[in-house]
């Protein structure tokens, strides 16, 4: 990937990040992650985050690229950098702030527990940033800003966003060409495949009938998660045994 110089990033509001699930915390310094729960002894600041990590792509093809942290910072979760030719999109967002990084217009998410640094990114690259408005005004999104909380599914730039609710209210999954973007809606394990456990279990299984529904006939080649990236014949395989 290309770079832009090192230079710092002004963090007007105090802001820590948990090295225990790389939330990020902005604007006050609390007793525990909000996310995750882990004591405070587990935080370090933003600025320390942006010294000891940075982020790291690789492709999935010539126009997706799976943005990880290097080291891996806590559980780690991919963000998603999508080209379209004359804008550039992420899924989900980084937990920490590299500003050697191309430059994004939109930030989209998935759901609210992927925020990341997206305020920073925000700032810094002038990035709009969308959430479902249903996951909008959750406890842990204090200190984020949403420029648009969209309700409806939408089409932009070859990206198809579809609204499934279930693993959070607002999650929504994206289609990008022949690219199924899924973040941890399931987990893919050894022995199989699992709904996401953390979240409400009776919802994200029958919302998962929402995600089949609008995935039959599609053409899709591979499919990238919070952790992973699969060839999509082995991902629907295991997908159709959770819906027995």
């Amino acid at each position: 990937m290309g770079s832009v110089p090192l230079i710092n990033c002004v963090v007007k509001k105090e802001q820590y990040v948990c090295l225990v699930c790389g939330y990020n915390i902005v604007g006050y310094y609390p007793d525990n992650c909000p996310f995750c729960g882990a004591p405070k002894e587990k935080f370090i600041t933003s600025a320390e985050c942006s010294a000891k990590f940075k982020v790291m792509g690789t492709p999935v093809n010539e126009k997706v690229t799976r943005l990880n942290s290097f080291p891996a910072l806590g559980l780690e979760h991919a963000a998603y950098r999508i080209e379209t030719g004359d804008k550039s999109f992420w899924i989900d967002c980084p937990s920490c702030f590299d500003n050697r990084l191309e430059p994004v217009d939109a930030i989209i998410f998935t759901h609210h527990h992927f925020l990341g640094a997206s305020n920073q990114y925000r700032e810094f690259f002038k990035s709009q940033v969308r959430i479902h408005d249903l996951d909008s005004a959750h406890r842990i999104c204090a200190g984020f800003t949403f420029d648009v909380k969209f309700k409806e599914n939408f089409f932009e730039k070859g990206i198809e966003a579809f609204h499934s609710g279930g693993h959070t209210p607002g999650f929504t999954f994206y289609i990008f060409e022949n690219i199924l973007l899924i973040c941890d809606y399931v987990f893919v394990q050894k022995e199989g495949m699992i709904f996401n456990p953390y979240g409400p279990q009776r919802e994200t299984r029958e919302c998962a009938f929402i995600i089949d529904k609008i995935l039959q006939n599609r053409e899709i080649s591979k499919v990238c998660g919070y952790n992973y990236v699969l060839e999509y014949r082995e991902w629907r395989d295991k997908f159709n045994g959770l819906l027995v």
